[in-house]
Order: C-alpha cells, then structure tokens, then sequence
C-alpha cells in the first residue's frame, strides 16, 4: 500500500528531473525527507515492479540532431550481450535494446542513433557495421518527433 510520503516521491518523479549536479538530493530537499531515504524508496518501488526506470527525456531535434536513425540488426543470440556493450558505448547511441523476433521480422537488436545529418548517421552505422561484422540491418529514419510526455498517476489533487 502506498502512503502520502509514497504519492508524493511519484508525484515528483513524473516531473522533470531537476538538471543539477544533485537531482536526487534537490528533489528529497523539496520533499523534506533527506537523500537517502528518497534512494531507499526509488528502489523499492523498483525492485516491487511500481517503478520500472528514470530516465530523461532529450527532444533531438531541439538540440540540433535532426536524423535519428533506428538501426535494427540481425544479430546471432549468442553475440548479442557483447555487441549490444559495444553498441551503448557509442556516444551517437540513446537506445539499445533486445527484442524477439518473428517469422517476417528476424531483426533482434535495436539502435538509436542521432547525428546532425543522415550523412552522419550513415556514416556510424557502416563504422558499426565494420567493427561487428555485421551487414544483415535496417535503418528506419524518424521523419518527425511526437510529443514526449511520461505517465501521470497521481496529480496534486489526489
């Protein structure tokens, strides 16, 4: 059961993070409960499946990344944890994830990649390509950003 100490960290974990040095000690401060206890209950509601992840949401376009590629790639299952460490270290890569595969869609690792240009994109891609050794992929370029906006369960009305 959740408490009113419960609503309000989650209440405040749906707004923007805080962009400073201590976000976390910033938001407990605002809260008027110290840091730690703030971190304790984040990882509560973690590992009891309430909380899946923080993350922060970065509008590419806004910053000067107009393509935005993603990259899906056929990759062997027994290859995939040690590519996809190499692939999240590229600093051009937001997102890399694994997912399963289908008789018409044999494509398991995904990548989002921003550059300036397609000929950026490009460009890490073939350098990804060659590194990896891998040449079965596709890249799906966005053609516009959808509003981003995170779950609401609970406003300050409840």
């Amino acid at each position: 059961m959740l408490d009113s100490i419960d609503k309000k960290i989650i209440r405040k974990l749906q707004e923007e993070i805080p962009i400073t040095a201590t976000p976390y000690k910033d938001m407990a401060i605002e809260l008027n409960i110290d840091e730690d206890e703030l971190i304790n209950k984040i990882k509560k509601y973690n590992k009891a499946g309430i909380l899946k992840r923080v993350a922060g949401i970065l509008h590419h376009r806004k910053v000067g990344f107009k393509a935005n590629a993603m990259v899906v790639w056929k990759v062997n299952k027994k290859d995939v944890d040690s590519i996809a460490k190499y692939m999240i270290s590229i600093t051009e890569i937001s997102h890399c994830y694994e997912r399963e595969t289908c008789s018409s869609w044999n494509y398991n690792l995904y990548t989002m990649i921003h550059g300036k240009n397609k000929r950026i994109c490009t460009k890490i891609i073939q350098e990804i390509s060659d590194v990896v050794g891998l040449v079965d992929y596709k890249i799906l370029y966005s053609t516009k950003e959808l509003k981003k906006t995170s779950m609401k369960y609970f406003s300050d009305k409840i």
